[in-house]
């Protein structure tokens, strides 16, 4: 059924492109527009050094001297707070991507690094305070409210999932661990480094690709459903999260509703996104947990929203 619905996806873009192709070409401007003056600038030089600082063990001594706090306040290991940190300031998918890549090289264990894909992958501050401030919600939202009801949705969601879902979640240390891939003790700084170049190269393409494509469904889809309704900006929002807040500024909606949509689509992400984080998941990490982390993430947050409207 997976492969069905794939081919017919596919065969529907194909179509449009066929069909449309004055609009199908601007979606895929604005789409490589956004990897290629974004994406790459942002997400590669971290790809490449947080690659390098993995593979030669410098990630857990950074964290290292808070071992102790990450391990009884948040039930990871200093690995995890590397991807966890990284997550929050690099943005999606960074922080699925380093948890996968500590898990690859046998630097956490499977239920941490599920645990992990819980609240480790976010929008980056930089985005949230150029886009979905400033483009969205033209300003009228104060940053620091906006990174508050984010971080404290985020940490809620953390809670539910360390508590409800994963209460049987133990800490397991990195001696305990089977290494899934130990680097040669021959190879010299130069070769890891070019092989976290590429690998950095690798990922920071196939992340093209899912915006390029997700880009053209977005059009596809504004062009047969025209309306500024809410419904069409959520819609568009959960599909990809830049056309859907774009979309949503324009919509002439009151600031309540466009806050509220705003935030909880930011916290979600969108299937753009979960297939960004999908492609760069280890093959034995469930992306389950993170799709419902993120439903949940979305719904705390839009509730928060509301909550300080009232209050404010």
């Amino acid at each position: 059924m997976k492969r069905i619905l794939s081919t017919a996806g596919i065969l529907l873009l194909l179509l449009f492109l066929l069909r449309y192709p004055q609009e199908a070409l601007s979606a895929s401007r604005d789409g490589l527009g956004l990897w290629l003056n974004t994406l790459i600038p942002t997400l590669l030089p971290f790809l490449i050094l947080t690659g390098f600082l993995i593979r030669t063990g410098t990630a857990d001594k950074l964290t290292a001297p808070a071992r102790s706090f990450w391990k009884i306040c948040i039930g990871i290991t200093p690995f995890g707070a590397y991807a966890l940190i990284l997550g929050l300031l690099c943005g999606y998918p960074m922080g699925a991507k380093i948890t996968s890549d500590m898990y690859r090289h046998g630097k956490i264990g499977k239920r941490e690094a599920e645990y992990l894909l819980t609240f480790t992958n976010h929008a980056s501050p930089a985005f949230i305070s150029t886009y979905l401030v400033h483009i969205c919600l033209n300003d009228q939202a104060d940053r620091e409210n906006v990174y508050l009801i984010l971080f404290l949705s985020a940490f809620l969601t953390m809670l539910f999932f360390r508590f409800i879902i994963f209460k049987n979640h133990t800490v397991e240390e990195k001696n305990r661990l089977k290494p899934k891939m130990e680097p040669s003790k021959a190879c010299s700084l130069g070769t890891l480094l070019d092989t976290s170049i590429m690998n950095g190269f690798e990922t920071i393409a196939r992340l093209g690709g899912y915006i390029l494509l997700f880009s053209i469904l977005s059009a596809l889809v504004r062009h047969y459903w025209k309306s500024n309704a809410p419904a069409l900006c959520l819609f568009l929002g959960s599909l990809e999260l830049t056309t859907g807040l774009h979309f949503l500024s324009q919509a002439a909606l009151p600031f309540g509703v466009t806050y509220t949509l705003a935030m909880a689509m930011t916290s979600f992400g969108g299937l753009c996104i979960l297939a960004q984080t999908k492609s760069v998941l280890h093959k034995e990490l469930s992306v389950v947990p993170y799709i419902c982390a993120k439903c949940v993430n979305a719904v705390m947050t839009a509730v928060i929203a509301l909550i300080f409207l009232k209050i404010v």
